[in-house]
């Protein structure tokens, strides 16, 4: 009991972390905050034990998927924070947000492009690390002005959901099933598969369009095409065969 009028039950949390006990201190707020039977499930995403996430350079303080099958990979992306990729391409994306960067991101514009380079690719999404609630609580800024920049988006961008998430652990475990199941679906669905080859007409010009996912590798590849005998064009977007040949050859890397 805190010698306070308000908010003055708070409660003492006894737990582990990675084999170390930690003792924890919450508030009335801090427990409304974040709720505390929030239990993220142990079981791997579609089945998959081994996912590759691309995480890109320019991601600081970004998520380690410790408590998931997934193997981390930093490359430069062309869009997003977090991607899969399929023979070459990145097929899909995650911007990740915290509340103070989604708002100064809205009130210069900066989501506005982010959102525009991710709507290139055939999956993608925004993970907000906060309740949509707090969106309302910021200061220096007009609060409703920052919502009505956020709808005119998601309306200009209706395929792009933008998720708030109460905690980082929740953000990070959206983050991880929606790339195992975009991963699964480029990988299994016919029709994704069709795109992706360029043998089908719905939706091919668009997946075309989506960026390689290596794009700082890809004067490297050239060169090793050059010396291995795989004609490769000097212009041009490096064709998918090609990517695939290179990673057969490379498989650490």
């Amino acid at each position: 009991m805190l010698d306070r009028a308000t908010k003055n039950r708070s409660q003492l949390v006894f737990t582990t972390c990675r084999g170390r006990e930690m003792v924890f201190w919450q508030s009335p707020r801090a427990r409304g905050h974040y709720p505390e039977r929030t239990v993220v499930p142990a079981s791997s995403a579609a089945g998959m034990t081994d996912l590759e996430i691309i995480v890109d350079t320019r991601e600081k303080d970004g998520y380690d998927f410790a408590y998931q099958p997934v193997r981390p990979v930093r490359h430069k992306l062309a869009c997003g924070d977090y991607g899969v990729v399929h023979d070459g391409r990145l097929v899909a994306a995650v911007e990740r947000k915290s509340m103070p960067d989604l708002a100064g991101s809205l009130a210069d514009r900066r989501l506005e492009y982010a959102l525009a380079e991710l709507a290139v690719l055939p999956r993608a999404a925004v993970v907000v690390e906060e309740d949509y609630s707090r969106l309302f609580a910021l200061e220096y800024l007009r609060e409703a002005r920052i919502a009505d920049q956020l709808a005119r988006l998601q309306i200009r961008y209706p395929s792009m959901p933008i998720l708030f998430l109460a905690t980082r652990g929740l953000a990070q475990e959206w983050v991880y099933r929606f790339l195992s199941a975009a991963r699964q679906w480029a990988v299994n669905e016919p029709s994704a598969i069709a795109r992706v080859e360029g043998e089908g007409r719905a939706g091919n010009r668009a997946l075309r369009r989506a960026p390689v996912a290596y794009s700082a590798q890809e004067a490297k590849v050239r060169r090793w095409a050059y010396t291995v005998g795989l004609p490769q064009p000097e212009n041009g977007p490096i064709r998918p065969e090609l990517w695939g040949a290179w990673r057969r050859a490379h498989p650490q890397g």
